[in-house]
């Protein structure tokens, strides 16, 4: 591999070809007349770089807190640290009760490892991390021989999935570990009310990334975040279980457990307790520790409480993406179409900003998707009811944005495929 690398350097230099400086590769090292032999060895060479890849990640990965001062300048405990020092706890609170971010997930299919190599990943880093050597040489052999990429092309629904499995496995504790942080260290004794991050997540609602997005993908994305979270929550109340053995409150962790574990696993899409029964809950099993156990594990119960306040029961925020010419071009069919049995509508196009609001003020219509044959036109009407339902089930902040944007690439996709 070191020479193949030498003699692409060396052929680029000299403007070969890269099918010229394969066969003079193979001419050189290897002499076969075996068209799959020469096309074996390339691939072998394409399997060890990625593997080289993954295993780089694990160790920057495991290496990251030694690398970063994670608790240097800028970080929570400085910030904690000068604002103990200048007396502003107080300013600090008000500002954290007002303030928030939204880190918005994208997506791209060739971003995404699968979920198999993603585990494995993992597991490397914990293992580089702990220098386990016998764990590390035995992923790497798993590593050899896990395949990397998937034959079919990912759906949106599919790469919604992977970036998922991010959420579950990085964001969920890694958001949730700041939100303690800051609990313990400067709210303290009071309850924070309000979430310092939102996620946003766009595979599944962003039809001006990816032609192929349907509402009824959304909905299932949709599903699946709120599945995903349940789970989340689920896996902590069984930890909580064995901790909070008290009378009065085991009982209410068990009847949790058992709720949460219906919404997550069972196979109909029934949610079995809401999201301020679940906070109540947490509440009521807050104030029987702190009034009958000596606040024992309260950190433990905060953290949950906290989580539940961050991450609600969407999970991330979906919003629904459009291209604004695409959007314009929706528009159109619709009042065209309303014109003909509202005359008022006939020049809606031609009127000013001021006099159009005036107009759409005094209509009272509703729109069904299947009044139109353009699918573009059903898909973006769809898309709105879509968003209806997702507030409903997940929370408001399920899905509350929809962003026109001004993207002429996604516009030329969209019309290459005749969409």
């Amino acid at each position: 591999m070191p020479l193949f690398s030498e003699m692409c350097e060396d052929g680029f230099n000299k403007g070969l070809s890269p099918l010229e400086i394969v066969n003079a590769f193979d001419k050189k090292y290897i002499n076969s007349d075996s068209e799959k032999e020469k096309i074996d060895l390339l691939f072998k060479f394409i399997q060890y770089v990625e593997r080289q890849i993954v295993l780089f990640d694990a160790i920057e990965d495991a290496a990251f807190p030694i690398v970063n001062n994670l608790e240097g300048s800028n970080s929570l405990r400085e910030i904690k640290e000068s604002v103990d020092k200048n007396d502003n706890q107080k300013e600090l609170i008000d500002f954290l009760d007002n303030f928030n971010i939204r880190p918005v997930l994208t997506a791209h299919p060739t971003q995404f490892y699968p979920g198999s190599v993603l585990g494995i990943i993992t597991d490397l880093t914990n293992a580089v991390r702990e220098n386990n050597l016998v764990e590390i040489q035995q992923l790497l052999a798993q590593l050899g021989k896990t395949a990397f990429f998937k034959k079919e092309k990912p759906t949106p629904f599919d790469e919604a999935i992977s970036l998922i499995w991010y959420l579950e496995n990085v964001f969920y504790n890694t958001i949730g570990n700041m939100v303690q942080y800051v609990q313990r260290n400067i709210y303290k004794e009071k309850q924070i009310s309000n979430s310092f991050i939102n996620l946003g997540f766009w595979p599944g609602g962003d039809r001006d990334g990816n032609p192929f997005v349907t509402s009824e993908i959304t909905l299932k994305v949709a599903d699946r975040l709120q599945k995903s979270i349940l789970k989340c929550y689920y896996n902590d109340i069984r930890k909580l279980r064995r901790k909070l053995t008290f009378h009065g409150i085991e009982s209410i962790i068990i009847d949790l457990e058992k709720k949460l574990y219906q919404s997550t696993y069972n196979f109909d899409e029934a949610i079995y307790i809401t999201k301020l029964e679940f906070q109540e809950q947490l509440q009521t099993i807050k104030s029987l520790c702190i009034a009958n156990y000596q606040s024992l594990y309260l950190d433990e119960i905060n953290d949950l409480i906290n989580k539940v306040t961050v991450f609600g029961f969407h999970f991330a925020s979906l919003d629904i993406r459009q291209n604004s010419k695409i959007h314009n071009h929706v528009i159109e069919i619709i009042f065209n179409k309303l014109a003909q049995e509202n005359s008022v509508l006939s020049n809606y196009f031609s009127l000013p900003d001021g006099e159009k609001s005036k107009v759409l003020s005094k209509l009272n219509l509703k729109i069904e998707s299947s009044d139109f044959e353009d699918e573009i036109t059903k898909q973006t009407i769809a898309s709105v009811y879509c968003m209806q339902t997702i507030q409903e089930k997940n929370g408001e902040l399920g899905c509350n944005r929809y962003i026109i944007s001004n993207n002429e690439s996604a516009l030329n996709v969209l019309e290459t495929l005749s969409l």
